[in-house]
């Protein structure tokens, strides 16, 4: 499956809730007035501009069903949000690590170690099948590892 990346990467699923680095995670934060359960919960409740569908995926019992209401109203995505999605990811994920500092350690711990995404059938946040997935999420945790770096002179 993973034939093309270094052998000593980080292997990260989004989708595991037990991993404190996946979006699934259940680490709650307060981001934008509002207490999210999951980076999940927060990236999916930005694609939409109408209040109710944020607040009902902010209100769901769990990450993958934040994001199965978020498919169902697909139709109603707002305007230029593949222009801004990695953003509203990276500001959620960076908020998680600085509310947890077992998550922030736990990204610090990496090192200097590659980080991929391993969805199989996700091309753009993960490697896919074939790895020539584009692993934006395996950057959006290299990139807040780096500045939680800058911020707490941590290595």
């Amino acid at each position: 499956m993973f034939r093309n990346h270094d052998p000593r990467a980080v292997l990260v699923s989004r989708a595991d809730p037990a991993n404190p680095l996946a979006s699934y995670s259940k680490h709650a934060f307060r981001l934008d007035s509002l207490d999210w359960p999951s980076v999940e919960h927060y990236y999916q409740a930005m694609k939409f501009d109408d209040r109710a569908i944020r607040e009902e995926i902010r209100n769901a019992p769990h990450p993958d069903k934040a994001a199965r209401i978020a498919r169902r109203q697909r139709r109603r995505v707002r305007t230029g949000w593949d222009d801004v999605k990695e953003v509203y990811m990276t500001r959620a994920t960076y908020t998680k690590c600085r509310t947890h500092a077992d998550v922030a350690d736990a990204l610090l711990a990496t090192g200097e170690k590659t980080i991929i995404e391993t969805s199989q059938y996700d091309y753009y946040w993960g490697c896919g099948r074939d790895t020539r997935g584009r692993n934006v999420y395996g950057r959006v945790l290299t990139n807040v590892r780096q500045r939680l770096r800058e911020e707490g002179g941590r290595t």
